[in-house]
C-alpha cells in the first residue's frame, strides 16, 4: 500500500517529547531504520540524522527545530515528529502537540524525571493528547526501571502502568517482557525473537496484569460490569479497554527500550499501533465559524477539507514552506484552497511529506495526513485553511509569548535593510521570536524564549541570509516629564549679512497626565503675527521628541505661548522654531523634571517550595508584590510590579532559581517616577554618552 494514503484509523500522528539529552531523535532514528523509512541508524553524535538536520542542531548536538518524517509499520503510517527537549524551543513542542493524538514522553533511567519531561509531559496534558512513556537508555550504566518507574507512578498517578518490563539491565538489558501479551522478545539489530516469559518474571507479570485488568474495565461500561461479575477480563477485552483508556488519557502505558542499540523499538511500535488512537478516535472535528459560532464536522474523506498551519520555514533559496496537518477532508495538488483565517484564497501547487530536511512530492492528503506547500502568498503559521463554502477556523497553537529581548544593529555599515528583511523572514518561521522597532530608543529589537534561542537566530541570519549582527542590552524606554510650572524666554537674533535671523517667544509650561500634550496660544493682538505661532509649537514638539535630561521623549505638559516679538524683515518659522526649542529647555529645567521609567505587569508561576527565592529576588530588583493565588497543582501565581529596568535577564534568571521549573508573562502597564538614584544613574550616562559624541 502506498505511504501516503492510509485509511484514517490506520495512522498514527505522535510526537516525541523529552528533557534534552533523554533520547528522543536516537529513538525517531531507530523507528525510522526499524520501518525501512531509512537504510541506516542515523546517530546525533556523528551528526548523520533524518531529524537534526540544521547545521545549528549538529554542530550543538541538540535538537532546536520539530523534525518530521513518515513511516509505515504493520499496515500502519506513523507520522513522527520529534521536539526539541531544550527550553528555549518550547514553542515545537507546543506546535507538534496541538497536530499529534498521541505524545511518547522519553525518560533517561539513569536520570530519571528531570525538569523538561515534567513540563513537556504537562504540555502533553493540557493538549488533550494520549500519553506514553519509554524509559530509554536502559542499556547505561546505573540504569534503573524499578526507580524510575516508582517515580513515575508518584508523579502522574495510578494510571502508569508498565506494559513492557527490561529483560536485564545496563550492559546485559536485551530485550523485553510483553506483561499485556506474556511474550518476551529479545533484540539483536532489527531481527527480534520471540519466547516464552522467562520463569523469574511470573509474579510481576501477574501483579501488573491485575492492575490491568483494573484500570481496563474502568475505560468502559460494558467491561466494568463483566469484570465486576466474573473478575477478570478475555484477553481481547484486557487489550480493548487498554485502548480506550489510553486513547481517553486515563492510562499511561510504559514501556522500556536502548534507542541507541535499537532494543525494544519494534515492541514499542507494535504498541502504538495496538493503542495509540488514529484521528478517528477523537470524535468529530471541532472549531467554529469566523462568526465565532461552534461547528463540528465527523472525520473523512468526504467531508469539506480543513487544515491548520502549524509551521514555517523560511529558505532564500525555496523561498517559504508552509507545513500543515489536515484534519478533515482531502486536498489534492493544483487546488484551491481557502484561508479562512484571512478571508484569501490560495492556490496550492504541489504537495510533499516533510521527511527530515527533504520531502517527498504526492498528488494528493486526507485526515491525519501532514504536508508541506511550497509559495504560498498569504498564509502564516496558525491560519486555518478550508473551503469558502464550509468555513472552519480551528484552535490555533498556543505559542508562549517571547520573555527575552536584545538589540540587534548590523555589524557592516549598509546592511540595515538585509537585516531587516531577513529577520523579518525568521520571524515568519517561527512564531515565538519577534522583531520590532522601539520607537522610544529607536533600536531594533529582538525577542525570543531565551539566550540559546536568540542566538540561534542571529546563526540562522547569518547563514541563510549572509548578514552578521551585533546584539546589546535594549536601552530602557524611559520618558522625561515635569512636577511643577515655570517660564523659559529665548530670543533668537542672527545678523550675517544680508537677511537676518529674529525669533522671540515666552512660554510658560505645567504638567498634565503622562501621554498627553497641549499647546496653548495666548497672544493678544500681534506680539507673534499668526502665520508664526504654529512654528513655535513645532519647536517644543521636536524638543520634547528629543528630550532635554537625557534624551528621553517629554511627555505629559501643557505649553502657553504668552508673548514675544518679531522683526519684519529677519523673522522667520525657523526662526521661531529656534527660540522655541530655547525657551522650552530653559523652562524645563526649571518646572522640576523627572524621569519616568516603564512599570511591567507579572505574573510568575511557579512550585509553591521556590516561592520565598522568587518573592525576595522581586524585591532585590524593586518589585511590588501584588498579590498571589493558587493554581490548583501545587504551583502559585505571583503577581508584581516590577521596573523594566530590572528584568532584561528575568528569563535567565528564573530558569536558574528554579530549574526551569517557573515561567512567567509580563506587559507594560504604566510609567511611574524613577528613584532618584536610577535617575542620577540614566542622565548621567546620557550625559557622559553626549560628551563622547561630540569630542
Amino acid at each position: 500500500m502506498d505511504l501516503r494514503r492510509f485509511a484514517v484509523e490506520k495512522v498514527r500522528n505522535v510526537a516525541l517529547i523529552a528533557h534534552g539529552g533523554a533520547g528522543k531523535t536516537s529513538l525517531a532514528e531507530a523507528m525510522l531504520f526499524t520501518a525501512g523509512a531509512t537504510d541506516r541508524l542515523g546517530r546525533v553524535d556523528e551528526g548523520n540524522t533524518v531529524m537534526d538536520y540544521d547545521p545549528e542542531e549538529i554542530r550543538r548536538k541538540v535538537s532546536i527545530s520539530m523534525g518530521i518524517a513518515p513511516l509505515e509499520w504493520k499496515g500502519h503510517k506513523f507520522n513522527l515528529l520529534d521536539t526539541p527537549g531544550y527550553f528555549d524551543f518550547v514553542g515545537e513542542v507546543k506546535a507538534a502537540l496541538r497536530v499529534v493524538e498521541t505524545a511518547v514522553l522519553v525518560v533517561d533511567a539513569v536520570a530519571g524525571i528531570e525538569v523538561g519531561a515534567e513540563l513537556t509531559y504537562e504540555h502533553a496534558r493540557k493538549a488533550g493528547v494520549s500519553r506514553m512513556i519509554v524509559i530509554n537508555k536502559m542499556d547505561r550504566e546505573n540504569a534503573n526501571f524499578r526507580k524510575t518507574l516508582s517515580a513515575l507512578e508518584e508523579a502522574w498517578g495510578r494510571g502508569v502502568v508498565a506494559l513492557h518490563l527490561p529483560i536485564g539491565a545496563e550492559a546485559s538489558f536485551s530485550g523485553v517482557v510483553d506483561v499485556v501479551r506474556q511474550k518476551a522478545y529479545t533484540f539483536s539489530g532489527k531481527q527480534v525473537k520471540e519466547e516464552a516469559v522467562p520463569a523469574e518474571f511470573d509474579g510481576q507479570v501477574a501483579e501488573i496484569r491485575e492492575k490491568l485488568m483494573e484500570l481496563a474495565a474502568e475505560a468502559d461500561d460494558e467491561l466494568t460490569m463483566k469484570f465486576l461479575e466474573e473478575g477478570e477480563l478475555t484477553q481481547e477485552e484486557l487489550e480493548r479497554g487498554l485502548r480506550l483508556g489510553v486513547v481517553k488519557g486515563d492510562i499511561v502505558p510504559v514501556f522500556v527500550a536502548a534507542a541507541a542499540r535499537n532494543i525494544g523499538v519494534s515492541a514499542l511500535m507494535d504498541a502504538i499501533v495496538a493503542y495509540g488512537p488514529s484521528p478517528a478516535d477523537r470524535g468529530d472535528l471541532v472549531g467554529q465559524t469566523p462568526d465565532g459560532e461552534p461547528v463540528s464536522q465527523p472525520i473523512g474523506e468526504n467531508q469539506p477539507f480543513s487544515a491548520l498551519v502549524f509551521k514555517t520555514t523560511a529558505d532564500p533559496f525555496v523561498g517559504r514552506m508552509t507545513v500543515m496537518r489536515v484534519f478533515n477532508g482531502k486536498i489534492t495538488s493544483d487546488q484551491t484552497v481557502y484561508n479562512v483565517t484571512r478571508g484569501r484564497s490560495e492556490r496550492i501547487g504541489n504537495i510533499f511529506i516533510p521527511k527530515g530536511k527533504g520531502q517527498e512530492p504526492v498528488t494528493e492528503a486526507g485526515p491525519g495526513d501532514i504536508i508541506a506547500v511550497a509559495k504560498l502568498a498569504v498564509t502564516q503559521t496558525n491560519d486555518s485553511l478550508g473551503e469558502e463554502a464550509n468555513p472552519l477556523v480551528l484552535e490555533p497553537v498556543d505559542f508562549p509569548a517571547p520573555v527575552y529581548s536584545v538589540a540587534v544593529s548590523p555589524k557592516s555599515k549598509g546592511d540595515e535593510e538585509k537585516i531587516g528583511s531577513g529577520l523579518q523572514r525568521l520571524a515568519e518561521e517561527d512564531a515565538t521570536f519577534t522583531v520590532r522597532r522601539d520607537p522610544v530608543t529607536h533600536e531594533t529589537i529582538l525577542s525570543g524564549l531565551g539566550e540559546t534561542h536568540v542566538d540561534v537566530m542571529i546563526e540562522r541570519l547569518k547563514r541563510k541570509f549572509g548578514v552578521e549582527a551585533v546584539l546589546s542590552e535594549p536601552k530602557v524606554a524611559y520618558k522625561e516629564t515635569i512636577r511643577g510650572r515655570a517660564q523659559g524666554e529665548y530670543k533668537h537674533k542672527k545678523q550675517t549679512g544680508g537677511r537676518g535671523q529674529y525669533g522671540h517667544c515666552k512660554i510658560e509650561i505645567e504638567p498634565l497626565p503622562e501621554g498627553e500634550y497641549e499647546f496653548v496660544d495666548k497672544i493678544f493682538a500681534g506680539a507673534i503675527p499668526l502665520n508664526f505661532r504654529p512654528a513655535v509649537d513645532k519647536g517644543v514638539q521636536e524638543t520634547m521628541a528629543e528630550g532635554v535630561l537625557a534624551g528621553y521623549p517629554v511627555t505629559g505638559v501643557r505649553c502657553t505661548l504668552l508673548d514675544g516679538s518679531y522683526h519684519e524683515v529677519d523673522s522667520s518659522e525657523m526662526a521661531f522654531k529656534i527660540a522655541a526649542r530655547n525657551a522650552f529647555r530653559q523652562a524645563f529645567m526649571n518646572a522640576k523634571p523627572i524621569l519616568l521609567e516603564p512599570i511591567m505587569r507579572l505574573e510568575v508561576v511557579v512550585p509553591e517550595s521556590y516561592m520565598g527565592d522568587i518573592m525576595g529576588d522581586l524585591n532585590k530588583k524593586r518589585g511590588r508584590i501584588a498579590g498571589m493565588e493558587p493554581t490548583g497543582d501545587g504551583k502559585q501565581i505571583i503577581k508584581a510590579m516590577v521596573p523594566l529596568a530590572e528584568m532584561h535577564r528575568y528569563a535567565i534568571d528564573l530558569r536558574s532559581m528554579t530549574q526551569g521549573r517557573g515561567q512567567f508573562t509580563m506587559e507594560f502597564d504604566h510609567y511611574e517616577e524613577a528613584p532618584a538614584q536610577v535617575a542620577k544613574a540614566v542622565i548621567d550616562a546620557a550625559q557622559a554618552s553626549r560628551k563622547e559624541e561630540s569630542e
